[in-house]
């Protein structure tokens, strides 16, 4: 077995029902507290006690209506509505917590980027430098309805407004104010030098954005930078500008291929083959033995909402499987939605040819994801062979039944982590960038976002005093 180290992310989401729809009715669940800052602080806590480095914090801007044509399979499982803001409670879990950093979703698509950089810039100052985000261009159309568009922005379009977005992103962060541009000077009167603060000079077809930015950058400069997507477009985005992504498979070989995928990309691209770390999701149901941790998962399946379930491979996917013949095949359709879900399930599994009921059974617990289930050593012995079969760096872990999951995958895995040495934990005192990265705590210089700092950047000008 392999001794690689890897590192672990809790994969969450402000809402009832995240990735197993019915769920939430389990009697050990407390997911109905999803609206109270305790809980989240709470969860915060574990997961740091569990020596997890990040809480990956999902997020979309509608609702999943495809199923059945409306939102009734949606609203009454629960099925990642209501859900709330994740930049709100941000703060109170980080105040509860020193070590582990904190990944929030938010969308190029429809986030101005002036303000977004303020929001990070904030969290990332109140957070100690523990702030990541997550990029998305969002992939519904009830998204885009509700946000003034009569549909999405076709898929390749949004992956070249967001490669102009991050750039804007990066004139903020690395470029309009200089280190050391804030002196609290109270002897001289001065609070920031005027000389080291610069116009954005963003002015492209998608975003302009010609003033300063709005608040001084954190510890970080830019935060750190999580990216999910694993189309073709996606991917290239990627090489530009992650520095860690998450992938969803449900076997060895479907992450493999992408780990080996991406490395091959990034060197094709001129940066490091190990530039981007890559994180698999993985569904954990934990026992004292291998025994109770399968009786734990059947008791499991009795609270399953396959409604639920295909409404919410309806939302990752366009496709309505309603009225269809339960063991009829599932078929590739390209449309502007999610691309890489449903390639999941078609032209990524050639071996196999999946049914409506056997779509609706796998996505029940754990959404499109393996589950491991077993006693600690078992959970333990099967995270050390994903990573050695596939070579990623770490697990985006996610509970079934929440958080009870999370506080048992804490309480019995994370020890039996630390007993063979292959957990790799974060520090007290070290910035996200820092803990995930072993480097400094600020973009490497071989990264796309360190070509827009004051003095590599030709369009950036000086303010008037």
């Amino acid at each position: 077995m392999s001794t690689a180290s890897f590192r672990l992310c809790a994969f969450e989401m402000m809402t009832p029902v995240h990735q197993s729809p019915g769920l939430w009715r389990h009697p050990d669940s407390r997911i109905a507290e999803f609206d109270r800052l305790s809980y989240w602080a709470d969860l915060a806590r574990t997961a740091e006690d569990g020596g997890f480095s990040a809480i990956f914090l999902a997020d979309i801007l509608g609702l999943y209506d495809v199923y059945g044509a409306g939102v009734e399979a949606t609203v009454r499982g629960g099925v990642q509505w209501p859900l709330l803001d994740p930049f709100t409670a941000v703060s109170a879990m980080a105040a509860a917590t020193d070590r582990v950093g904190f990944g929030v979703t938010a969308s190029v698509t429809y986030e101005q980027p002036y303000l977004l950089a303020r929001t990070l810039a904030s969290l990332d100052h109140f957070t100690h430098g523990r702030i990541g985000w997550n990029i998305v261009t969002s992939y519904q159309d009830s998204a885009a309805r509700n946000l003034g568009l009569q549909e999405q922005i076709p898929h390749d379009e949004r992956y070249d407004r967001a490669d102009e977005y991050l750039d804007a992103i990066y004139r903020q962060f690395e470029g309009s104010v200089e280190p050391g541009a804030i002196l609290a000077d109270a002897d001289a009167g001065v609070f920031a030098d005027p000389a080291r603060v610069h116009p954005v000079g963003a002015d492209g077809p998608h975003v302009k954005l010609p003033g300063v930015t709005l608040a001084h950058p954190g510890p970080q400069g830019t935060p750190f930078l999580f990216q999910a997507g694993g189309s073709p477009r996606g991917r290239r985005f990627a090489q530009e500008h992650a520095e860690a992504v998450f992938y969803i498979g449900p076997t060895t070989s479907h992450v493999r291929r992408f780990v080996e995928q991406t490395r091959a990309e990034l060197a094709e691209a001129g940066r490091p083959a190990d530039a981007i770390q890559v994180f698999a999701m993985v569904t954990v149901v934990v026992d004292e033995t291998d025994e109770q941790a399968r009786q734990r998962l059947e008791d499991y399946r009795r609270y399953v909402d396959v409604e639920g379930a295909l409404a919410l491979f309806g939302g990752w996917t366009g496709m309505d499987l309603s009225g269809l013949d339960p063991d009829a095949p599932l078929e590739h359709v390209e449309n502007e939605t999610s691309r890489t879900a449903l390639a999941a399930f078609t032209t990524q599994s050639p071996d196999r040819e999946w049914t409506v009921r056997e779509v609706a059974e796998f996505v029940s617990i754990g959404g499109r994801g393996p589950v491991i289930v077993g006693s600690p050593q078992t959970v333990a012995d099967e995270l050390q062979r994903w990573q050695a079969e596939t070579g990623v760096d770490g697990f985006n872990v996610c509970a079934a039944v929440r958080p009870a999951d999370l506080e048992r995958f804490a309480d019995l895995v994370t020890p039996e982590l630390r007993r063979r040495g292959v957990l790799a934990e974060p520090a007290a005192g070290r910035t996200l960038r820092e803990n995930l990265t072993g480097a400094g705590p600020r973009l490497p210089e071989d990264h796309r976002g360190a070509g827009f700092r004051h003095g590599t950047d030709t369009i950036v000008t000086e303010v008037a005093p």
